[in-house]
């Protein structure tokens, strides 16, 4: 669900929008994703998604298992990194043209369905070609636009703060679920004292840690159609974080894109980084030290703001095959063995089949599993919050602006006018 300080949030997309009219005309031709039948009855689907090598070998050994119980259909695999999917998707879009079949994420669910790209998976339910049932912890709706199914998680995800579990513990430092932004930032003060190195890789500039800390205060980064909080609200977020850039808490910008794409947190840069909490996996193949997951901060003690995101699959509207594709989508989010395969890839697996069927057997995988299970039983996971067409231009000014800011090449005031006016823009087109 997709910013995080992972490889594929860190990317920005820089794509204009098509008008909605082309697409929307594009989505009426009928092009049916390039989706093909032959004279013997087979059909052919075309599958995309973006991720790396490990996701491309999972995926391509859940499609030889979907094409042999389904020998009719046969799968074309498309597969490249989080930009240029999206490039290629709009480009595709545009030209009614776009993958049968494709992974998605909720940031622009909106934006595709207004333009009328996206196949409504509840007819496709009615119709008996998939079950909308056994999904958990509520992470169906993550896929629901006004009424429409227009995608089907395949994994669920929550932010977490990831940490060097060697730092912490040499500076005397535990996180407790429940603890407070003011108890975070002594307990980065303490690390900086100790051992001299940032506590944080640059926290203000990740638009889903702020929504949840609008959340805890009562607000929320958007609203079905427009910003959910004011330009001083923002201002005093990035003053706060610029802040502790200056004064050592968060650490050197400059150094951070000099590592990159490794992470500042695996490289010992910091001693902490919020994220997706399955992205966390990456940092013990990057970093020489251990790393575990910690609680959310909190404003009150209690409510952490969070929410269950997802990756999905959705369907073009245009499809030639829409049966197929139900058919396709239906077998990988519930067959047991291709979540046996996919693992945590993509997330905590999205239903029970899934979920029941793959046993985490390394650290890192149990300890994602452990936090999903501890953040659930702490009863804090509340609705995803809206996003409106347009919020993937948003998230990625907003990661864009707070990096200027972290470099001192933009004050924050100026930067949040700069997002209000870019949101205006985003919301228009």
């Amino acid at each position: 669900m997709g910013t995080s300080r992972n490889v594929e949030r860190r990317t920005i997309l820089k794509v204009a929008g098509a008008s909605a009219a082309t697409l929307g005309l594009a989505a009426t031709t009928g092009c049916g994703g390039d989706g093909s039948g032959s004279g013997n009855g087979t059909v052919t689907l075309r599958y995309a998604w973006w991720g790396g090598e490990p996701r491309t070998i999972a995926i391509k050994k859940t499609i030889d298992l979907f094409e042999k119980k389904y020998p009719k259909i046969k799968i074309k695999p498309e597969f490249t990194d989080y930009a240029a999917f999206w490039e290629k998707f709009q480009t595709q879009a545009s030209g009614g043209n776009p993958p049968d079949v494709f992974q998605n994420a909720v940031g622009f669910l909106r934006k595709y369905d207004k333009r009328g790209v996206l196949l409504d998976l509840k007819t496709q339910a009615d119709a008996g070609n998939l079950s909308l049932e056994n999904f958990r912890n509520g992470v169906l709706a993550n896929g629901q636009v006004d009424g429409k199914q227009l995608g089907i998680p395949v994994g669920a995800n929550t932010m977490a703060l990831v940490i060097d579990l060697k730092a912490f513990k040499k500076a005397g430092v535990e996180p407790k679920m429940g603890w407070t932004w003011d108890e975070y930032f002594d307990a980065l003060q303490t690390i900086q004292d100790k051992l001299k190195i940032a506590g944080d890789t640059g926290y203000f500039g990740i638009m889903y840690l702020y929504d949840l800390y609008l959340r805890q205060n009562g607000k929320a980064f958007f609203t079905d159609s427009d910003l959910g909080f004011t330009e001083d609200d923002l201002t005093q977020w990035w003053e706060d974080g610029y802040k502790r850039v200056r004064s050592g808490l968060v650490a050197d910008p400059k150094k951070i894109e000099q590592v990159a794409p490794k992470s500042g947190l695996s490289a010992g840069l910091a001693a902490s980084e919020f994220t997706w909490d399955n992205f966390s996996i990456r940092y013990e193949g990057e970093g020489e030290s251990d790393y575990g997951l910690a609680p959310i901060p909190t404003t009150d003690g209690k409510e952490t703001g969070q929410y269950l995101g997802s990756l999905m699959l959705s369907g073009f509207s245009g499809t030639k095959h829409p049966k197929e594709v139900a058919q396709f989508i239906d077998f990988m989010v519930h067959d047991p063995e291709v979540g046996r395969i996919m693992g945590y890839d993509r997330g905590i697996l999205a239903t029970t089949e899934q979920y029941e069927a793959f046993t985490p057997t390394d650290d890192n995988n149990k300890g994602v599993k452990a936090y999903e299970e501890e953040v659930a039983a702490a009863g804090v996971l509340g609705k995803i919050t809206p996003h409106p067409s347009g919020a993937d231009v948003i998230e990625a000014a907003f990661l864009r602006l707070g990096g200027e800011i972290a470099q001192g090449k933009t004050k924050p005031a100026d930067a949040a006018k700069a997002l209000f006016n870019e949101a205006k823009a985003a919301f228009a087109g």
